[in-house]
């Protein structure tokens, strides 16, 4: 069953994908993802959960918004919670979709029952994304006419083939005409924002409520360097390692991470 719950002020009406019954959990996906990514790990956590997959902003079927940055991110979500009649439940989120999680936890703590962040931690990263934003903008979508011709023009700059085909998730045909379902744009003019991460306020207190960071052994988004920023704001949490696993551990070694998941969500 698909929505999209009532905005309230300031805040962007999040498309979301809901399945399954039992306590609710929520799956957040990364930069230029949807809450299609989850389809699969979704319909099995559907077996014992109430499960909403997430759009975030500038996202698959959510709306576009020029301001994009984590505090906005996590206000959609809280609203999105608060549309959605959810006291708590439990946030899983990947790269993105992980630091919109932390956020919400730090200034939501008693909507989040859990926490599971996938890959990501709670630091800025000095590499970005810009030269794929770019390869995905200089492509003439309308000379191109179809998804084969558009795959061709970025192989060149894009000459990873699984990496292609998940941008090329957010190419949709509208009227007969091909566009990018993702707000190009304004992840372009966000990208600071994004491979940052929001000081906390003053007064901000750590999340103890309990959390695990599941890492992909060949990825280097969670390294020794990063764990006292986990344990600073997250002092309950774990991390562990999902083995074989790159940056897209859940696409990567399904199984491997559904074990760790399930093994901290006690399902």
């Amino acid at each position: 069953m698909s929505r999209r719950p009532a905005s309230g002020s300031g805040v962007v009406p999040l498309r979301v994908q809901v399945q399954g019954s039992g306590e609710p959990l929520v799956l957040l996906h990364g930069l230029f993802g949807s809450g299609r990514n989850w389809a699969s790990v979704a319909r099995r956590l559907g077996e014992r959960f109430r499960v909403w997959s997430v759009d975030l902003r500038n996202h698959g079927a959510s709306p576009h918004r020029e301001a994009m940055d984590y505090p906005l991110m996590a206000s959609d979500l809280q609203a999105m919670l608060e549309s959605e009649g959810l006291g708590a439940a439990t946030l899983v989120g990947h790269s993105m979709g992980g630091k919109v999680a932390m956020v919400t936890a730090l200034r939501d703590p008693e909507r989040v029952s859990r926490l599971a962040v996938v890959d990501i931690a709670p630091v800025r990263y000095a590499h970005d994304h810009d030269e794929l934003v770019a390869a995905l903008l200089a492509v003439d979508l309308a000379a191109a006419g179809t998804r084969a011709a558009v795959d061709a023009a970025l192989r060149e700059q894009v000459p990873d083939t699984g990496l292609r085909q998940f941008l090329l998730t957010n190419l949709v045909s509208t009227d007969g005409a091909l566009r990018w379902r993702v707000n190009l744009a304004a992840i372009r003019d966000s990208m600071a924002a994004l491979t940052g991460y929001p000081k906390p306020a003053p007064d901000a207190r750590p999340y103890t409520g309990p959390s695990v960071f599941l890492r992909g052994e060949h990825s280097q988004y969670i390294l020794p360097e990063h764990h006292e920023a986990i344990r600073r704001w997250f002092p309950a949490a774990e991390v562990r390692t999902v083995e074989g696993a790159g940056h897209w551990v859940h696409a990567e070694q399904p199984a491997r991470f559904l074990a760790e998941l399930e093994a901290f969500l006690g399902a």
